[in-house]
């Protein structure tokens, strides 16, 4: 085995957990518009939505021109990946006009797909612009660094969901309202969270995309969980993403603090329906997302 496929130790400096993650979002080319994802070092379990899409997404990227970035993706989540196994991705190119790229993806694992995503690439151009305003929050000095506060709320969590929590990651996060597993109540279906990769990436454009469409998978789903107190790590919920979207807006850094601005307007038929806007410290609206997934409020075990 590749040492750098082997799992990360828990005193994992920063610059390694970030490699690590630069190396699973690289697909590799296996011919004919084909591309192998590389399975989580250490990985057990369901995979991360996130790592799907972004992997997809690179496996799109490499049939693009780099002149065309990626505006728009959406993509169905129709069964869940499983991390003893790598991902195969198949590019159908179904559009290279004057202005615009279309790509299908079809990640599959074992001869079965587990995603379908299509992409939109759009050369840079000028054209009229407005925007949102940054959240009215705590800029991210101000806030605890969520891995503090997994440390400090581990107590009582099963060993599985501990093992979950205290896991060292690539992406800092500094939640500004409390997590469900903090021990907080139903709140607002509001969430906000800034967030960066914990070293710097590389002066790559496409590198900075995949990792935030990585991260969109953060915090997302949880929004519409909010108000009626259900947390898979609290036990009484089962919860799958159904389906992602994101708009590209504008250049950013994913190495640099983001503001992930999320709200629920709507829950109802054992799903929950997600929006985020995703901006920089200096107020620039760059992304935004679209989630709908599963809710399913179950009776903790005993």
């Amino acid at each position: 085995m590749d040492t750098m496929d082997s799992p990360l130790p828990p005193d994992a400096t920063p610059e390694q957990l970030v490699a690590s993650l630069i190396r699973l979002l690289d697909v590799q080319p296996q011919g004919d518009d084909s591309f192998l994802g590389r399975r989580k070092p250490g990985g057990v379990g369901r995979i991360f939505g996130g790592q799907v899409i972004a992997q997809a997404l690179a496996s799109a990227e490499h049939t693009v021109p780099d002149d065309r970035p990626v505006h728009s993706l959406h993509a169905y989540f129709l069964r869940g990946g499983n991390e003893d196994f790598p991902i195969d991705f198949k590019v159908e190119r179904d559009l290279d006009g004057g202005s615009f790229s279309n790509r299908r993806v079809v990640a599959s694992q074992q001869g079965k797909p587990i995603l379908n995503l299509v992409a939109s690439f759009h050369r840079r151009e000028p054209g009229c612009h407005h925007t949102s305003s940054l959240p009215d929050v705590p800029l991210p000095d101000t806030l605890v660094p969520e891995s503090q506060l997994r440390q400090q709320y581990s107590e009582g969590f099963t060993e599985k969901a501990r093992r979950v929590l205290l896991q060292p990651r690539p992406i800092e996060l500094r939640p500004v309202e409390p997590r469900l597993w903090m021990r907080a109540g139903p709140q607002e279906p509001i969430s906000n969270t800034w967030f960066r990769c914990v070293a710097p990436l590389p002066d790559d454009e496409k590198i900075h995309r995949e990792v935030l469409a990585y991260a969109s998978d953060m915090t997302l789903l949880s929004t519409s969980a909010l108000p009626h107190g259900l947390s898979w790590m609290n036990g009484n919920a089962m919860a799958a993403s159904l389906d992602h979207a994101i708009w590209f807006h504008d250049d950013f850094r994913a190495d640099e603090w983001l503001l992930y601005a999320c709200d629920s307007p709507w829950a109802g038929n054992a799903r929950g329906f997600n929006r985020g806007r995703i901006f920089t410290r200096d107020g620039r609206l760059v992304a935004e997302t679209a989630q709908e997934g599963l809710i399913r409020p179950i009776t903790p075990k005993a």
